[in-house]
């Protein structure tokens, strides 16, 4: 039974030295690079946390029990795929079939996200199809929806700059609304438009 219809998915990868945030890694060194990826974890949390809504943690790779997501607040879960699209499709799989009439996906690496993104995205759907938060590189940082599309998750190219695109034109019959872009950080590029980012870091 669930307490809301509606659920947050976030999607982590575990937060460990070299393992995360590798393209950042390449310009600030593997320390530097797991902790802005903490702080990106931890402000994602803090963001989520505002919201009344159900929410669930996907791990890359391992549950953890003891961890910055609380046991009180997150269902805890595996990611199950091969790659990221059928990760995430198997997500909202599981929680459609969990009772939630509206699901939302957002990534784990937006310094710019604000609780009324989501609170927005999740309005939205009351009079779209899909909601999309777009990302600057191609992207998209959220994704929500009220009934599973399987198109959106199939032969994309993940983390490469025609995602998004892709993914809109398996959607033409659908009515999709769009939140404002917002800027992963993946880059040192991305990390320079944040001053109170590089000030928690040695370079």
């Amino acid at each position: 039974m669930t307490a809301s219809k509606n659920l947050i998915l976030i999607f982590t990868r575990n937060p460990e030295l070299g393992k995360c945030k590798t393209r950042l890694a390449k310009t600030i060194g593997d320390e530097n690079a797991l902790t802005i990826y903490k702080i990106l974890l931890q402000h994602t949390a803090n963001v989520v946390e505002q919201l009344t809504y159900d929410k669930a943690v996907y791990y890359s790779v391992k549950v953890r029990d003891s961890d910055l997501w609380n046991n009180t607040i997150y269902q805890k879960y595996q990611q199950q795929g091969s790659d990221l699209g059928y990760r995430m499709q198997s997500a909202f799989n599981n929680s459609f079939k969990a009772g939630y009439e509206k699901v939302l996906i957002v990534g784990s690496d937006l310094y710019d996200l604000k609780p009324q993104h989501i609170q927005k995205a999740f309005d939205a759907l009351d009079s779209h199809d899909i909601t999309i938060g777009p990302a600057e590189d191609g992207g998209y940082y959220l994704l929500g929806m009220k009934t599973m599309h399987p198109d959106i998750f199939e032969n994309k190219n993940w983390g490469t700059e025609t995602v998004r695109e892709d993914t809109l034109n398996d959607l033409k019959n659908q009515s999709i609304f769009l939140l404002e872009e917002l800027n992963d950080i993946d880059l040192y590029e991305d990390l320079k438009k944040h001053d109170q980012l590089l000030n928690r870091i040695n370079l």
